[in-house]
């Protein structure tokens, strides 16, 4: 094996499972190894291999849906460049297809001698691996699936040049790595407080559709991120408004609806704005569209972190890349807390309108805000009606509408978030009558 000429993907991560196989596939039958020191290895890379399925959830062929994980998650001069434009030219296709032909010859290796040598048939335990979890803890079910078909598909290549296209696609498809597979991040420290972006694996499912009613305020939502996606000009987004009516729900639907055309999305909460650089620094260069989302923004008086959102949105020396927006959510219009005092205080200075702007000036670099308000007693009867029909709740509508107006006037009052609620206790209960 030619693992040692890699030119693009030299440096990966979980390379040392690669590395101590290609040992094996070159000196199994070297006398001037220990017999027993490279079985033991074998065993080791074994060993490796299987928690490494078991915490990515893969399945099938583990020797392939590995090489192809390795493919998957490199990002290198190649990959990041393929990453939704597809193919690119240059001088880079003839290095990548050097490394490509030696992976190649890694898919269709046979390892019926290595075994036989070592006296261990551990590996043909590994070709057809059933994996009893639905995914793992680092993969959810969509991007295991995707993996491992991929894995399948490279396994069948006739040749280089399929292999090439099949990557390239993949690459242009999906993207690479944590940013390519993942639809959602969040922001974390290592010990060494290293900032890092984290994946998000389990996201909730909601669409749009889901969000009954609010017609005016998701097309105004729509028509932004479209702008932005198709990399037209889009403005920041601030969803304002009260609580319980889908602000949050309609972001994360964005997320869902515009993932598979290069949307992504990176939680922030308040106390992390110091670290907005650093992110933006991170995903500016790359081909992906980045929602930087902060859910439930707002700011007593006494906190400052807002001066660090003012200069990462508009005022800072650097230009915010084009492929970076800022939306949030917030059940205050003017984001920071006022009070009287606050007026009897602008009274006895001699600058009061310095102060007022100093407030104001957050909300003022969002262009685009987006106003989510109580439904009236009709609104939110019609919701009810909706979500019990989809929840498949099989009661007479007088009934419901009567249990509605019980439910909200305990529970929180009208919003979308109080039926919800209220359909789930339908759903929960076991009674005949809930389910068709």
């Amino acid at each position: 094996m030619r693992t040692n000429e890699l030119m693009v993907y030299k440096n990966m991560d979980y390379g040392d499972i690669l590395s101590d196989m290609t040992f094996l596939m070159e000196n199994h039958g070297n006398d001037y190894y220990n017999r027993e020191d490279l079985r033991s290895l074998l065993f080791e890379c074994v060993n490796r291999l299987l928690e490494l399925a078991v915490s990515h959830g893969f399945e099938g062929n583990l020797w392939h849906a590995y090489l192809t994980f390795l493919l998957v998650n490199d990002e290198n001069a190649y990959s990041t460049s393929c990453e939704i434009v597809g193919p690119v030219e240059g001088s880079i296709n003839e290095i990548v297809f050097h490394d490509f032909e030696i992976f190649k010859e890694l898919f269709d290796y046979d390892f019926t001698a290595l075994e036989k040598n070592l006296g261990a048939d551990c590996i043909q335990t590994l070709m057809n691996y059933k994996n009893g979890s639905a995914a793992g803890k680092v993969f959810n079910r969509r991007i295991r699936d995707r993996i491992c078909s991929l894995a399948e598909s490279l396994g069948d290549t006739p040749d280089v040049e399929d292999f090439h296209w099949k990557m390239t696609q993949f690459y242009r498809e999906f993207g690479v790595g944590k940013l390519g597979l993942h639809k959602a991040f969040r922001i974390e420290h290592s010990e060494g407080e290293k900032m890092e972006i984290v994946p998000i694996t389990n996201i909730a499912h909601v669409h749009l559709d889901d969000l009954v009613g609010y017609e005016i305020a998701k097309k105004k939502l729509i028509d932004n991120t479209e702008a932005f996606i198709n990399g037209r000009r889009a403005n920041n987004c601030l969803l304002f408004g009260d609580a319980g009516t889908g602000k949050s729900s309609s972001i994360k639907a964005i997320l869902n609806q515009y993932y598979d055309q290069g949307l992504r999305m990176i939680e922030v909460y308040k106390h992390q704005f110091k670290d907005l650089n650093d992110v933006i620094a991170q995903i500016k260069n790359r081909n992906y569209k980045f929602i930087i989302y902060m859910d439930d923004l707002s700011f007593e008086e006494f906190e400052i972190e807002y001066k660090y959102l003012k200069a990462v949105i508009e005022g800072g020396l650097e230009k915010k890349p084009e492929n970076v927006l800022i939306y949030a959510t917030s059940n205050r219009r003017h984001l920071i807390r006022e009070t009287f005092k606050d007026k009897a205080d602008r009274d006895e200075e001699l600058h009061t309108n310095d102060t007022v702007q100093e407030k104001l000036s957050l909300v003022a670099r969002f262009g685009v805000t987006i106003y989510f308000g109580s439904p009236d007693k009709k609104e939110f009867q019609e919701i009810v009606r909706v979500l019990a029909q989809r929840g498949g709740i099989n009661m007479p509508e007088e009934e419901l509408l009567l249990e509605a107006n019980k439910w909200e006037l305990s529970h929180g009052g009208l919003s979308g978030r109080t039926a919800q609620q209220f359909v789930d206790y339908l759903a929960g209960k076991e009674t005949s009558f809930l389910y068709r």
